[in-house]
C-alpha cells in the first residue's frame, strides 16, 4: 500500500517564529496532534501536542542559569516561540514509500506522525490514523476475498455432492 493513496494534504503548518500559543490554538481547531514546521516553503520541524504542552516548563528550565536555585519563572506560552521547542531532526518518508514502512518508523520512533517530503517540500503528512485505516481497509478486503472464496468452495462442493447422488 503506498502512502501516497492515504497520505492527507494540505498540511496545517507553522513556522519557527510563530508563538506556542498559536500552535496550540491550530492543534485544538483542527482536532491534530502534530504541526510541521515550515520556512521558505522548507520543512525545518515539527511540533507535536506533547511539545506544545511540556513547552513553557522546558523553555523555564533551558533559559534558568546553571547552579541557580531560585524557581523558574514559567513564560507566557504566546511569548514562546515554536523553534525553541521543536524537533529539528526528522524523520520524513515520501508518497511512494509503503504504509508498512511507515507503522514501522512510528512504532520504532515512537511518533505519531510523518510528514511526507516530495523534491525538498512538505506536500502531505501521514499519521498513526492513517496507517491505522489503511490496515483496516486491507483487513476488509481480505476478509470479504476469503467469504468470496469460501461460498464458492460450498457451492462447488454442494454441487459435486449433488452429481454424486444422482442415479
Amino acid at each position: 500500500m503506498l502512502i501516497q493513496k492515504w497520505m492527507k494534504f494540505p498540511v496545517h503548518t507553522v513556522k519557527p517564529h510563530d508563538s506556542v500559543a498559536h500552535a496550540r490554538e491550530l492543534l485544538a481547531n483542527y482536532r491534530i496532534n502534530q504541526l510541521p514546521v515550515v520556512q521558505d516553503e522548507k520543512l525545518v520541524g515539527i511540533i507535536t501536542d506533547r511539545d506544545l504542552r511540556d513547552a513553557p516548563e522546558t523553555f523555564a528550565i533551558s533559559s534558568q542559569p546553571i547552579g541557580t536555585d531560585t524557581p523558574a519563572v514559567l513564560p507566557d506560552p504566546g511569548e514562546i516561540q515554536i523553534e525553541n521547542v521543536m524537533t529539528a531532526s526528522l524523520v520524513t518518508l515520501s508518497p511512494e514509500d509503503t504504509v508498512e514502512q511507515a507503522a514501522q518508523l512510528m512504532v520504532q520512533d515512537r511518533i505519531g506522525g510523518v510528514p511526507i517530503v516530495e523534491k525538498d517540500r512538505l506536500v502531505a503528512i501521514l499519521t498513526r490514523t492513517d496507517v491505522l485505516q489503511a490496515f483496516l481497509s486491507s483487513s476488509r478486503r481480505l476478509t470479504k476475498h476469503r467469504a468470496v472464496r469460501l461460498q464458492n468452495k460450498n457451492a462447488r462442493k454442494k454441487k459435486a455432492d449433488q452429481k454424486s447422488k444422482r442415479p
